[in-house]
């Protein structure tokens, strides 16, 4: 098959794929998990069935591989902002005020959608790689002199993503600020 025909049936496959999941989560916005059939994402994405099919065997299917897409977006972001800093102390403060608004945000799923979600045993490579890059950021702002060095940095890198978790239950963007604030006290060496 010729290098053209091959990219451009490759081209299609990842649209029509990223189709089903936007019209999977407009629905699931909507109308809830429970309320979505496959023949309903079929319609709002506008292929048929045994199109669907092809793609996915089930709803929790595409939602999850919805989900796992909305991971690999928002690692990409948390690296992308370490870039935009150009010394450890503001690139640790931007990511892990990313990172907490992100929590926030995922906080605004319903419990039976966010319990689905964060079951998935997909999610441990992602959570991997989040780990090792805030561990990364805390070593280099230890260099630096910005973070506290009496404690391994995956420790504090542990208890900095476990304690911006608690975002997803904050009512505004000022008492996420204020979080990261906290956090950010206690990674820095004692005077």
């Amino acid at each position: 098959m010729p290098k053209l025909w091959t990219e451009t049936i490759a081209s299609h496959r990842e649209t029509v794929r990223e189709t089903i999941l936007d019209a999977m989560w407009h629905l699931v916005s909507e109308r809830g998990l429970a309320a979505v059939t496959m023949s309903q994402i079929a319609e709002q994405a506008g292929i048929g069935r045994a199109t669907l099919y092809k793609y996915f065997p089930d709803v929790e299917a595409i939602l999850l591989a919805w989900h796992e897409r909305q991971v690999a977006e928002h690692l990409a972001e948390l690296a992308a902002i370490r870039t935009q800093h150009d010394d450890p102390a503001s690139q640790l403060h931007a990511v892990l005020t990313a990172y907490a608004f992100i929590s926030r945000h995922r906080g605004a799923h319903p419990g039976d959608l966010a319990a689905f979600l964060h079951r998935d045993p997909g999610l441990e490579p992602a959570q991997q790689q989040l780990l090792a890059l805030i561990t990364r950021l805390l070593a280099d702002a230890a260099a630096s002199g910005a973070v506290r060095t009496d404690t391994a940095p995956a420790y504090l890198a542990t208890y900095a993503l476990h304690a911006l978790a608690a975002a997803s239950g904050l009512p505004d963007e000022p008492s996420v600020h204020r979080l990261v604030e906290v956090v950010i006290a206690g990674l820095r060496p004692a005077v």
